[in-house]
């Protein structure tokens, strides 16, 4: 498996392909980049693909401190340099979206498009994070998994596809603890509604109608602010690629494809 060390980091990654130009995925909160396996066959043929672990996730360091937005921003912008790759497209769902929506505002300059996906300028309350990371730090990841697999994913589609919400659930705790509430302090300190607006890069908006961790209306506010950004709409909670992989990916390789 190939990583990259910067500093204390070292960051879990895989590239495939020998397409111009590269496609950047950026997972969730409590996820690895195998996340995005539903939309690796597709893409894949018409991009190359790199995905890595966020810092404190997967195979990638989990680095003592609560992290920050820019942080993890900065290590996307590390590991492209190690890679030697200037600009690329970037697609990141929830915490993955927060991480672009940094990248849109302060380096724009690597970016060609930009996908956003089941994400907000802000995410929940300081209280809320609080306590979620008060339980991690205490009880481990299987505390919260039930809770977290519910708001993931529709009823109907938990239902329909346990195989698949046994796969999300392992990953989910098999997560490590401290990388995760380090990330969840990330997300607590991160506010850019007033920064948003700055996006200049051609950006699509997909979002879950059944999405109860991010509503719609705070989709649709990243849409207003941010200028000529188009939106998705998809019937599914909040991993919408997973849920609807083929409308997702369809989604994102008509925008990136204009």
């Amino acid at each position: 498996m190939p990583f990259v060390d910067i500093g204390e980091l070292r960051t879990h990654y895989s590239l495939t392909g020998d397409k111009e130009p590269v496609l950047v995925f950026s997972n969730s909160l409590g996820t690895d980049f195998s996340m995005w396996d539903p939309q690796m066959e597709e893409l894949g043929q018409r991009f190359s693909i790199l995905r890595y672990d966020t810092r404190g996730h997967g195979k990638s360091s989990v680095t003592p401190g609560d992290y920050t937005i820019e942080q993890l921003g900065r290590d996307v912008l590390g590991l492209l340099d190690s890679l030697d790759l200037d600009r690329v497209h970037f697609c990141g769902l929830s915490m993955g979206g927060m991480i672009g929506i940094w990248l849109g505002i302060h380096s724009p300059g690597r970016l060609h498009r930009l996908v956003l996906c089941n994400t907000a300028a802000r995410i929940g309350t300081k209280e809320m994070w609080n306590a979620r990371i008060a339980t991690v730090r205490k009880s481990g990841m299987k505390s919260v998994a039930a809770a977290v697999i519910e708001r993931w994913f529709t009823p109907e589609f938990r239902a329909s596809f346990p195989e698949n919400i046994a796969r999300a659930q392992r990953m989910l705790e098999n997560s490590p603890s401290e990388g995760y509430a380090a990330c969840c302090a990330a997300i607590r300190g991160m506010d850019q509604r007033e920064a948003v607006a700055q996006i200049k890069v051609p950006t699509l908006v997909i979002y879950g109608g059944s999405d109860s961790v991010i509503p719609p209306s705070d989709s649709h506010f990243l849409a207003d602010q941010i200028q000529g950004a188009v939106t998705v709409e998809l019937p599914a909670a909040h991993l919408s690629n997973v849920e609807q992989p083929g409308p997702f990916t369809e989604a994102v390789s008509n925008f990136l494809s204009k």
